[in-house]
């Protein structure tokens, strides 16, 4: 890398895993990075998941040395809480202006011991574990998060839209707590950009048919992936949401939302294997439990996937119904009953379980209109960043020197993420050697 103007550097957009694998590859090739992520914590969607397919290893032991080494790397600067604002320039030299939004806590001092969180009086939803328990308005993402600093939620302190609290502010030995703290604005020069912004979730409501809010035991693969996390809000226990009874039998359906031309047209390319995941896991905490997989077509395409469904029948009683579920009910007991077309017999049939997962439509990140509009990169139809030639450069998006990686250009799975992540990181590296070369030559 001789070739290299010392001074590049390179801004990344999202902390997921394929923003942070990108990050540590330019950063270990010798570019200054700069890592801008929105939440609190690196970690992005990963750090929900309980165990990943087809190994069936434990998501966070993957993730958390992950998200330390790109905190902890030299030539990586990591800006959490933040935002892009602005994107002026072109390749080899473009502006940036980054919103670093107020934590009202000075991370400099705090410890993360979370010792603000006991007397904290406000209570909400809890975004990270789906809504299934309850967070403080002073609080820190999940357990693992990076950096492990708490952040107060201004919406919901009542300090800060009450002036009347601070409790955690009487409580910090460490004095972090700053309700003075304000937005600043972080100026960057940096040569090319990278966006890795990841994925959000199709509201399930949207599918009426399904009963998803209306019948309580019917939830989401989201839900029942912090449901059978030992760090979720049941510490691993599947619990039904109407009784918190161990269910008998789980039906996962496929491609809710997806596939569908009142929804989402396309294939979400994880549910196969997420829902398969899933339901072997489910067999795994309780033996007597009986799975079941509603499916259009199986999508299992990647290395040893097929042989991971083959596994879920043969050891783990998995039953794959070749279908598409119209309609579910529930009896009187609060199970959901599902009818269902079986294409395989063209006959209709119905199956009464103790609970119902839906996989629904994975969504480019919803940030991505605006994010378009700053970086002048165009989305396509979908959602999705538009690459152009996705044969021959399919990390390059329309404007140069400005790359993506992982879903937030087209649905894709960890490991086709972080593939990517490295691509994009190499074909940085290769179009910024070009520009250093042609000024050389000058």
């Amino acid at each position: 890398m001789g070739v290299k103007p010392p001074e590049a550097a390179v801004l990344v957009i999202g902390g997921g895993i394929a923003g942070m694998q990108a990050a540590i590859d330019l950063g270990n090739m010798g570019y200054r990075v700069h890592l801008v992520e929105r939440s609190p914590s690196l970690g992005g969607r990963m750090a929900q998941l309980d165990k990943t397919f087809p190994t069936n290893d434990c998501a966070i032991c993957i993730l958390a040395p992950k998200m330390r080494e790109c905190f902890d790397h030299a030539d990586v600067t990591t800006h959490t809480y933040a935002e892009l604002v602005e994107l002026t320039g072109e390749l080899g030299g473009f502006k940036a202006r980054v919103r670093l939004k107020p934590r009202y806590v000075d991370t400099a001092r705090c410890t993360g011991c979370g010792e603000c969180l006991f007397k904290c009086p406000v209570k909400v939803p809890n975004e990270f574990n789906m809504g299934l328990d309850k967070r403080r308005a002073i609080y820190m993402p999940f357990l693992q998060a990076v950096p492990k600093k708490m952040t107060i939620d201004a919406s919901r302190c009542m300090q800060l839209t009450r002036g009347k609290c601070g409790n955690c502010a009487k409580v910090c030995q460490a004095g972090a707590i700053d309700y003075a703290q304000r937005e600043e604005m972080l100026e960057l020069s940096v040569a090319a950009v990278v966006l890795a912004t990841g994925f959000d979730l199709y509201g399930a409501q949207a599918l009426t048919s399904y009963g998803y809010g209306r019948i309580k035991n019917v939830i989401t693969a989201m839900e029942f992936e912090r449901l059978i996390c030992a760090s979720g809000p049941t510490h691993g226990h599947l619990e039904r949401p109407s009784d918190h009874a161990i269910p008998d039998s789980v039906a996962f359906i496929q491609c809710v939302g997806s596939r569908n031309m009142k929804h989402k047209p396309y294939c979400s390319a994880v549910c196969c294997m997420h829902a398969t995941k899933e339901a072997i896991l489910a067999a795994e905490h309780y033996p007597e439990l009986k799975p079941y997989i509603f499916y259009m077509d199986m999508r299992a395409v990647g290395k040893g996937f097929f042989k991971y469904v083959q596994r879920a029948q043969s050891d783990y009683r998995v039953t794959y119904v070749r279908s598409r579920p119209g309609e579910i009910k529930e009896d009187g007991a609060g199970n959901p009953v599902l009818w269902y077309e079986d294409t395989d017999s063209s006959r209709v049939k119905s199956l009464t379980v103790g609970l119902v997962v839906l996989a629904q439509a994975l969504l480019p990140s919803r940030g991505n209109d605006a994010l378009s509009e700053i970086v002048g990169v165009p989305l396509d139809d979908y959602g999705f960043f538009r690459i152009e030639d996705k044969l021959l450069r399919p990390m390059d998006t329309v404007r140069p020197g400005v790359f993506a990686c992982g879903f937030c250009q087209s649905p894709q799975d960890i490991p086709d993420s972080v593939t990517q992540a490295s691509g994009a990181a190499a074909r940085v590296a290769e179009v910024l050697a070009g520009q250093a070369g042609k000024v050389n030559a000058a």
